[in-house]
């Protein structure tokens, strides 16, 4: 059910109008004219308004202005007769969702409204999603960045995690998987569930059975008492798998079990326990070249990658450093009982030319770094060369972006991307300011910037 208004001077139509919608369950409030809609519209809330063009005292197009004006995300179907059909589209130019000709064909119509709804109710719950994923609270750091591959994450999250589907999260360690992880559960309608991380990678071999699937007391020596193991413990929210790539063999075979039975059996037990688990994994290997050398199954890969995420490494996002080291200049000036401090532009521009090699783990330490060792509040680019050894990237570190034997064109690519990047956060974007300090023409500058994938 959704609330609509339906906004016509002739009653007639108004009264038709209503007994339809409201025969589709809707519940249907109604106006004589723009401005009794403008009224209706600041007393309630609607999805929906039906409007006429031609009324008086004011008409569906200003209706329309004014309402879009401060109810951006609502939609409007415009009720039109044939001469107004130019008015008709000059609306869907100021943002109405469609126009309906009177008599309106009752198909056509119904479609319409039902169609308007959707788009209403997608919005909405898009603009829910990024609420939640902005969202800064004791329990989960934010996603933090806008670089096309964050809103690449942020689209697949949407869309993935309030799913049941599976999650793979591959990247370079330090890269954040286990935060995409985190994010998953936490948009998922497992949020209140238990969210367990396992690393597969520090659990020795002989140990991870009795970790994943728990053991029975005294099914081996030195199991002095009964384990309840991850999967068990992530019962109703959300087992993460890191690092599921150095998973022992013999374990993958009962982990794909677990995955097509939604059953595990401790270890020493004899029955059989029924868990309601979604496994989220993460690696930073290749699982397709370690199927083909036999270190990884090929069935549990297509078990654990039914949606697959990438993790940029840093330095392909570097429009994102300096919102990242803001973040964590003010999270960590508080964790280490510091004055306040915040880093001068030309200190932004500085962190964003690095390689960051341990991706975003090494910026957060080199961030606590500053703050403890720098002596003024503010952080100053002097500060950075001094207290910052990124990744101990080697002296030619633009060679490092591009390879071990990067061609001639590739390194000056690499060269200008950099440069670039530096120049537009000192010119805080102003393309005309960095144009003249860098005497070079806008028209060059814009086309340079759409080749290496710079936003201005």
């Amino acid at each position: 059910m959704a609330r609509l208004l339906i906004v016509d001077d002739e009653a007639g139509i108004r009264r038709t109008l209503k007994d339809l919608m409201s025969m589709q369950g809707h519940e249907v409030d109604e106006a004589g004219n723009g401005v009794e809609g403008l009224e209706k519209l600041a007393a309630g809330s609607y999805d929906l308004v039906l409007s006429d063009i031609q009324m008086p005292v004011k008409d569906g197009m200003g209706l329309l202005k004014d309402a879009k004006a401060a109810y951006p995300e609502l939609p409007f179907i415009m009720l039109t007769a044939h001469a107004t059909i130019e008015k008709a589209v000059e609306a869907i130019k100021e943002g109405a969702y469609d126009f309906v000709p009177k008599p309106p064909n009752l198909q056509h119509f119904l479609v319409t409204v039902r169609n308007a709804l959707d788009t209403k109710q997608l919005k909405t719950e898009h603009t829910r999603m990024k609420a939640r994923l902005s969202k800064i609270d004791s329990n989960i750091p934010p996603l933090l960045g806008e670089s096309k591959a964050m809103q690449r994450i942020k689209k697949l999250l949407e869309r993935a995690a309030p799913s049941e589907a599976r999650v793979m999260v591959t990247g370079e360690a330090g890269s954040g998987k286990e935060l995409v992880a985190q994010w998953v559960h936490h948009l998922s309608d497992r949020k209140d569930g238990p969210f367990i991380a396992v690393n597969c990678a520090a659990i020795p071999s002989e140990l991870i059975e009795s970790e994943l699937f728990g053991h029975e007391k005294g099914s081996f020596t030195g199991a002095h008492k009964q384990h309840i193991g991850s999967f068990e413990q992530a019962d109703g929210g959300t087992l993460f798998l890191d690092e599921v790539g150095d998973m022992a063999y013999p374990a993958q075979a009962k982990v794909l079990r677990a995955l097509q039975e939604s059953m595990i059996r401790r270890v020493g037990g004899d029955k059989d326990i029924r868990v309601d688990v979604r496994v989220v994994c993460a690696t930073n290997k290749d699982l397709e070249k370690a199927i083909s050398e036999g270190t990884f199954r090929d069935d549990l890969f297509h078990r654990l990658a039914v949606i697959r995420i990438e993790s940029p490494p840093l330095r392909d996002r570097a429009e994102d450093i300096p919102q990242l080291a803001e973040f964590f200049c003010d999270k960590l000036s508080k964790r280490n009982a510091r004055p306040e401090k915040h880093f001068t532009k030309e200190a932004l521009a500085l962190l964003a030319t690095y390689p960051w090699r341990g991706n975003v783990r090494e910026l957060h330490n080199a961030v606590e770094r500053l703050i403890v060792l720098s002596e003024e509040d503010a952080i100053t680019e002097e500060d950075v060369d001094l207290f910052t050894n990124p990744g101990s990237a080697p002296e030619d570190s633009i060679a490092y972006l591009v390879g071990e034997n990067p061609t001639i064109a590739e390194f000056r690519d690499a060269a200008e991307a950099a440069f670039l990047r530096r120049k537009l956060m000192e010119f805080d974007g102003n393309i005309s300011r960095l144009s003249e300090a860098i005497d070079l023409q806008r028209s060059n500058i814009y086309a340079k910037l759409k080749k290496f994938g710079i936003k201005d």
